[in-house]
C-alpha cells in the first residue's frame, strides 16, 4: 500500500517514467514488507518550483506514503536511494530534493480497508 509522488521541474520523457517507475518499485523495498506489486507511483514533471528562492536548477519533492508506520532506518535508506535514482536519471542534485514521509493507520482499496 505505498504510494510515491514526485513533483519535479524537469521534463521526464516516457522511457525515464518507466525508468524511474522501475527504481521507484525496487527502492520501496527498503520498507519491510513493501514490494511493487502494491506500489502506485504518480510522476508530475515541468512544474514551477523555486528551492531556496532560486528556480536556476531543477528541483524535486518526493512524498512517499505507507500504511503503518514510517522507520528511521528505512526512511534514511530510501532518502539516499531516491537522491540517487532523481540524480542519476534526471540530473537533479541532491541538496536540491526534498524527501517527505507520512505513515498511516488506515488505508482503503476495493471498497474497504486494510
Amino acid at each position: 500500500m505505498p504510494y510515491i509522488q514526485l513533483k519535479t521541474t524537469a521534463a521526464v520523457s516516457d522511457e525515464k517514467r518507466y525508468a524511474l517507475k522501475a527504481a521507484f518499485g525496487k527502492a520501496i523495498e527498503n520498507f519491510p514488507g513493501k514490494t511493487e506489486s502494491w506500489l502506485m507511483v504518480n510522476i508530475e514533471d515541468g512544474k514551477k518550483m523555486w528551492f531556496r528562492g532560486d528556480n536556476s536548477a531543477d528541483t524535486a519533492m518526493v512524498d512517499v506514503e505507507l500504511l503503518g508506520s514510517v522507520s528511521p532506518d528505512g526512511s534514511s535508506r530510501m532518502t539516499a536511494e531516491l537522491c540517487e535514482i532523481l540524480h542519476k536519471m534526471l540530473g537533479i542534485a541532491p541538496d536540491r530534493v526534498y524527501v517527505k514521509y507520512t505513515g498511516y493507520q488506515h488505508w482503503g482499496w476495493n471498497g474497504g480497508n486494510f
